[in-house]
């Protein structure tokens, strides 16, 4: 199993920027496939993006794509999601999640473990 807890969620002006991250403990970091998903009031949870074991392929949804970056860091055990040009409808919880499988899915129910969520909320 692993654990996942996010940080770095809170309240910025739209246009700003946010780094999230999502600490990972338990079993081999590495092995996993991460993604990042978001969840907004009254709304279905949403991918925004992924990341496959070795960082070396991502992928974003259209809606953040030039926005977003997802990155991981093996040696830290650490998933990060940077956000810049935040806009009003990124307000969300942002929840990452690990995936025991080479590749990655959009899809919510392919993931394995997920993290507490961290809130984003981006004023106009």
């Amino acid at each position: 199993q692993v654990q996942l807890v996010e940080s770095g969620g809170g309240l910025v002006q739209a246009g700003g920027s946010l780094r999230l991250s999502c600490a990972a403990s338990g079993r081999t970091f590495s092995s996993y496939t991460m993604g990042w998903f978001r969840q907004a009031p009254g709304k279905e949870r949403e991918f925004v993006a992924a990341i496959d074991w070795s960082g070396g392929t991502t992928y974003n949804t259209d809606s953040v794509k030039g926005r977003f970056t997802i990155s991981r860091d093996n040696a830290k055990n650490t998933l990060y999601l940077q956000m810049n040009s935040l806009k009003s409808e990124d307000t969300a919880v942002y929840y990452c999640a690990a995936r025991n499988h080479p590749l990655t899915r959009t899809q919510w129910d392919a993931y394995d473990y997920w993290g507490q969520g961290t809130q984003v909320t981006v004023s106009s």
